[in-house]
C-alpha cells in the first residue's frame, strides 16, 4: 500500500489515478479541509473518488464484486459504521473500517486488492485509505456506485413512491411530509426527472415525497451540496463527478428550473442544513415502469 500526499506529484490528476497500482491511492484532505463528503465508486475503472465540499480530496484503487456477486449500482446512504467488523455471511471474514451500504451485505471496507473485481459484492479498499475515508464520513452520507460512463441504473424497491394507503391520484398531487420518522441526521434529496418526484431522506430514512416540475433536459446524474442559507435563500454548490465537471454555485436560473409545492418547500427549509445533498437523476424511482428503475436505499433495518 502507498499514499501520495498531493495530486500535484503527477502531471495531472487523471494521469495519477490511471497509473495507480493495486493498493495505491491518492489522499489530499487539505484541498478541502471542511464541508460535506460524497463518494463515487466507478465499477468500470475500479476506483473510488472522494469529494469534500465539491473538491476532489481522494482517489483509490478498489476491488468490487465478481460475476454472480456483482456490486449493485445506485444511490446509497451509509447505514452503519464499525471499525472492527466481521462478515455475517462469509465465515467471519474480517472487514476493517466497514461502512454498510445495504442490510443485505454490501459495504465499503479494507480488503485484498488483486487489481480486478474479486469480492462478493463489497467494495474493497486499501487499509490505510479505508481508515482515512472512515474518519471523514458519517451515517447518512451519499455514496454513488456507477458503471461510468453510463448513467447509474438501479433495482426497484416496493417502498419508494408506492404507499398503498394512498391512491395513485393522491400520491401524484399531494406531498407527504413525515419528519418525525427521522428527527435528526443528515438530509439528502433525490429528484427523479422521469417521475417528476422528489424524495427526502434524513439519516437514510424517507421523510417526505413531493411532485416537482423540471424545466429543460437532464440527461445525466448530477449532485449538489448546500453551502449556506441566508436571507437571500439557499446556496447550492455543484459537486463535480464523473462525466459532470461543473463547479461553483448553482445560479438562480438553474435553481428556478426545479419547482416544488410551496408548502413542501417551506417544510423542506426546516430540515435543510449546510452539508445537505441533492441528487438529480433522469431515472425513475418506481418499479414496473418503462424507464430504468432506481432504488433509494434507506436506513431501515428490515429485521
Amino acid at each position: 500500500m502507498s499514499i501520495l500526499p498531493a495530486f500535484a506529484q503527477a502531471q495531472s490528476i487523471a494521469e495519477a489515478a490511471e497509473n495507480l497500482l493495486p493498493g495505491q491511492f491518492l489522499w489530499a484532505p487539505e484541498a478541502a479541509p471542511e464541508g460535506p463528503v460524497i463518494v463515487v465508486v466507478s465499477l468500470v475503472k475500479q476506483r473510488v473518488y472522494v469529494y469534500r465540499n465539491g473538491v476532489l480530496i481522494g482517489i483509490s484503487t478498489a476491488s468490487t464484486g465478481t460475476a454472480g456477486h456483482e456490486t449493485p449500482t445506485g444511490v446509497f446512504t451509509i447505514l452503519q459504521k464499525k471499525v472492527d467488523h466481521k462478515s455475517n455471511l462469509y465465515n467471519d471474514a474480517p472487514m476493517p473500517f466497514m461502512q454498510r451500504l445495504t442490510w443485505s451485505g454490501i459495504a465499503m471496507h479494507a480488503g485484498n486488492l488483486p487489481g480486478y473485481p474479486a469480492s462478493h459484492g463489497c467494495i474493497r479498499l486499501p487499509l490505510a485509505f479505508a481508515q482515512r475515508l472512515y474518519a471523514v464520513t458519517q451515517i447518512g452520507l451519499t455514496v454513488i456506485i456507477t458503471e461510468s460512463p453510463d448513467v447509474p441504473r438501479f433495482a426497484p424497491t416496493p417502498q419508494i413512491l408506492q404507499d398503498r394507503s394512498r391512491s395513485s391520484f393522491d400520491a401524484a398531487f399531494a406531498p407527504i411530509w413525515q419528519p418525525d420518522r427521522a428527527p435528526t441526521g443528515p438530509v439528502s434529496i433525490i429528484v427523479s426527472v422521469s417521475d417528476q418526484r422528489a424524495v427526502v431522506l434524513r439519516n437514510g430514512i424517507e421523510i417526505g415525497i413531493a411532485p416537482v416540475s423540471i424545466r429543460g433536459t437532464v440527461s445525466s446524474l448530477q449532485a449538489f451540496t448546500l453551502s449556506s442559507i441566508d436571507q437571500r435563500g439557499t446556496h447550492w454548490m455543484f459537486l463535480p463527478m464523473l462525466g459532470n465537471t461543473r463547479t461553483g454555485e448553482v445560479s438562480k436560473e438553474d435553481r428556478d428550473r426545479l419547482g416544488l409545492p410551496e408548502v413542501f418547500r417551506r417544510n423542506l427549509l426546516t430540515v435543510l442544513k449546510p452539508g445537505s445533498t441533492l441528487v438529480v437523476t433522469p431515472d425513475t424511482l418506481q418499479s414496473g415502469s418503462t424507464g430504468a428503475p432506481l432504488t433509494v436505499l434507506t436506513g431501515e433495518d428490515p429485521d
